[in-house]
């Protein structure tokens, strides 16, 4: 083997065989395989943890969709939903007024000459109360007096006129007739003597050509008299109609003049009468109004939620003086003002006599029969869910969850539970305001 100075030895022959060598350990290695129970143990930890946090963000989505409002559980009233016995009424606070009353209005304006009675005096019919005076009225009334005077005096020289032409044709009549008789009478004449030869023909066409003229005549003033007479009743007739129609305005005008004196229509009580001498009264103002001092009524206010269910002759009691009184709905008004309408009630038989006009009246008015039924106490909840919901007390009285039901009926005291509560749950029936927008309640001893 050549060696190469600088060079390392390179071997190139086979290497030899170390024979009798111990073994390593790697052919001695065997695998172990591990237990279901050793690989769970292994990952458990992890899975634990993984559903912790799952459960934690679970729990926190959950808390941020459904808001929670702490309360102190003494600002709340609480109720229990009981079974018993609804008496569908709700309690009215009805106004004295009378059964009857009369406005008096001025039909024309004018300005107040007199002022006969006082307010609060009893006036039999016919009585005056208020004189009023207006000089353009008593103008107008004067004007239309001329204008009627002048319309019949026209309609008296057209009857004149009418008849004088009447006349007229029949004078002109008269004499035509009296001609074409003599005419008549000379042509026969004529015609015998012409037959005998003693009279001429020239005369007989003379007096043949007269009486054709006055017979022709006597055609053309029939004509011109039915004419006239037609045309002459027309005008006649139109200027009559006129006429009545002018004495008609004359009335009224007569009438509006004598209405400035403002007389009792009816016997009765003079009311609201405030006007004073020298005052002026516009056209329809209201002067005062006449009441009847001896029948009366109630006028009750209602909450518009009542509207649909109140109707004519439904009943309503009221006690005073130890004595029960019922009355009766006569007459409902539909219009809502402020959240209200209103309603008359008359008496039935028998009025108390120790009412006054102006005295209110604490009442009940019926709106169905008595039933059995669920019921929770009426409260302030109801203006601010209208009975679509409300909050139900836990069991543990710690919570209170917003729960859709639906209500029926109420009256001063309760509520009718249609659907959505069962007898025994707890709810809360105070003022929703400052946590209506909430779905849950964490009701607390602070």
């Amino acid at each position: 083997m050549a060696t190469i100075p600088g060079k390392k030895e390179i071997n190139s022959g086979p290497r030899p065989v170390m024979m009798n060598q111990p073994n390593s350990g790697a052919g001695m290695d065997r695998k172990v395989s591990k237990s279901a129970w050793q690989r769970l143990r292994r990952w458990l930890p992890a899975t634990v943890g993984v559903v912790l946090v799952l459960a934690l963000v679970v729990y926190a989505v959950l808390e941020s969709t459904s808001s929670t409002f702490t309360v102190n559980s003494d600002q709340v009233a609480v109720a229990s939903v009981t079974e018993a016995v609804f008496e569908d009424f709700i309690p009215i606070r009805g106004r004295v007024t009378p059964k009857q009353t009369i406005y008096l209005d001025a039909v024309e304006g004018g300005q107040v000459e007199q002022r006969l009675v006082d307010d609060g005096a009893l006036v039999s019919k016919g009585d005056l109360i208020v004189v009023l005076s207006n000089s353009s009225l008593q103008l107008d009334v004067v004007r239309n007096e001329a204008i009627v005077t002048e319309q019949l005096n026209n309609m008296r020289s057209l009857e004149l006129q009418l008849e004088q032409n009447r006349l007229q044709h029949r004078r002109s009549l008269v004499d035509l007739d009296y001609q074409i008789q003599r005419l008549t009478r000379q042509v026969k004449r004529l015609t015998d003597l012409d037959k005998s030869g003693v009279a001429s023909k020239s005369q007989l066409e003379d007096a043949s050509d007269e009486l054709a003229y006055y017979q022709a005549s006597r055609a053309v003033t029939l004509e011109s008299q039915a004419t006239d007479a037609r045309l002459q009743d027309s005008q006649l007739d139109f200027l009559r109609k006129t006429t009545v129609q002018l004495e008609r305005s004359l009335d009224i005008s007569r009438n509006n003049l004598e209405a400035l004196n403002v007389r009792a229509p009816a016997d009765g009580k003079v009311s609201g009468l405030i006007v004073e001498v020298g005052q002026s009264i516009a056209r329809g103002g209201r002067i005062g109004q006449l009441d009847d001092p001896a029948n009366f009524k109630l006028r009750a206010s209602l909450d518009e939620y009542y509207l649909s269910r109140i109707d004519i002759d439904q009943s309503a009691y009221f006690a005073l003086g130890g004595d029960d009184f019922e009355l009766t709905v006569a007459k409902v008004y539909p219009q809502v003002k402020n959240g209200q309408f209103e309603i008359d009630l008359l008496f039935v038989g028998t009025e108390p006599t120790q009412i006054r006009r102006g005295q209110t009246i604490q009442g009940k008015l019926t709106l169905g029969d008595p039933a059995p039924a669920r019921l929770i106490p009426n409260g302030a909840f109801y203006q601010d869910t209208g009975g679509n919901w409300l909050f139900v007390v836990t069991a543990d009285g710690t919570q209170a969850a917003r729960r859709n039901v639906k209500l029926g009926r109420r009256n001063a005291r309760f509520i009718e539970v249609i659907d959505g509560l069962d007898a025994g749950e707890q709810v809360i029936t105070s003022s929703y305001g400052s946590f209506a927008g909430m779905d849950r309640l964490k009701l607390t001893a602070d």
